[in-house]
């Protein structure tokens, strides 16, 4: 549903003639979005993964750094890092959340870290840990607070990929937020959607500043001249693209409570289910629900493809949730924990239709 003010939008893009990465629709969806999740500042981005990949130069990551970031997340989260030519290391998630497990974080960040002159290094690499990247998996908040605490414990600059996550909130403070920097994406898979898109969130001017500038090539302000003051990015969001944002964002509250309610018909459906159990937002958060996830019970495990091929044989539509990214041929190398709830996780855990559309049917 592309929504009824898209055309109106959209014929205003064309009747400006700034259907570009310049443009008055760009602003009022950056504007908008910032007002939305009470984020300082928004810039808006072709996806989600430059998002990332532009964060994560902010925050200082220098070709040859290692970056943190959990091993269950989709490709791009870790593209990003090997696009910024740095070394991704993965991190063990916990049942609750789907997200990083904060216990074992600062567990094995004492014993494998050493803090010098204020940055945090790989005893055994001795490369520079240049950010952890928290995900906050399916439209559901990692256990944010407390990863937050042993980021600025070890000194190690936190991002947020809340790709899945507009309109969810965590004790009422929208995901993210919460690190220096956070992104969200608007692919045409998420709640809402430009097409292509995402926006970085900060509440730092610098950081924003300077965020945009770098997304438009680095292009310094003169009449006719192109002069670029440093390396760039052509990552700027285009109007149209914002254009189509805007009109979704007057749908939003609508879709995200579909989806809600469409938890609650799950639920209701499942209850007697005794071999599965259906994911749900953690205590103090207000999810999307942007996808809906069943996860067997350990002894039903062996059903997971079973599970697969009858209801996609049977017209719907279900999908395993992304391999994890150390099982990965290119990334088996990469630095890790020990990653076995990870893996006990992805070898139950099924993504099921979440369209909020299903709620007129169910």
């Amino acid at each position: 549903n592309l929504c009824k003010n898209f055309k109106k939008y959209l014929n205003d893009c064309i009747d400006s003639n700034f259907v570009s990465s310049v443009g008055k629709k760009v602003d009022e969806f950056e504007n908008s979005i910032s007002k939305y999740t009470n984020s300082k500042y928004a810039i808006a981005t072709i996806n989600g993964t430059c998002a990332i990949h532009l964060g994560l130069k902010l925050l200082g990551a220098k070709y040859g750094d290692e970056v943190m970031l959990p091993s269950l997340t989709f490709a791009g989260t870790t593209n990003a890092v090997l696009n910024a030519g740095c070394t991704p290391h993965f991190l063990e998630s916990e049942y609750e959340t789907l997200g990083i497990d904060p216990i074992k974080l600062d567990k094995y960040l004492k014993n494998n870290t050493k803090i010098k002159k204020g940055e945090c290094y790989n005893k055994k690499t001795k490369k520079k840990i240049a950010s952890i990247i928290v995900v906050h998996v399916f439209g559901h908040p990692s256990k944010i607070e407390q990863i937050s605490k042993i980021s600025r414990k070890y000194k190690i600059p936190l991002l947020e990929d809340a790709a899945e996550c507009i309109g969810s909130f965590y004790k009422k403070k929208h995901l993210g937020t919460y690190g220096k920097i956070g992104v969200i994406s608007f692919n045409g898979n998420k709640t809402i959607t430009t097409g292509g898109g995402g926006i970085l969130l900060t509440g730092d001017k610098k950081i924003s500043d300077l965020a945009k500038h770098l997304s438009l090539n680095s292009k310094t302000s003169h009449k006719w001249e192109y002069i670029h003051d440093r390396e760039g990015f052509n990552y700027g969001m285009p109007a149209i693209n914002a254009a189509l944002g805007l009109a979704q964002l007057e749908k939003l509250n609508k879709f995200v409570n579909s989806k809600r309610k469409l938890y609650k018909k799950y639920q209701a459906r499942f209850k007697y289910f005794h071999f599965l159990r259906l994911m749900k937002e953690p205590k103090n958060a207000k999810s999307n629900y942007w996808l809906q996830t069943v996860i067997l019970e350990k002894e039903f495990k062996n059903l997971k493809s079973l599970f697969l091929k009858a209801t996609n044989s049977s017209g719907i539509i279900t999908r395993p949730i992304w391999r994890p990214m150390h099982k990965l041929k290119h990334l088996k190398n990469c630095p890790k924990m020990k990653l076995k709830i990870v893996e006990d996780i992805y070898s139950r855990a099924i993504n099921i239709p979440s369209s909020p559309n299903l709620t007129k049917i169910l």
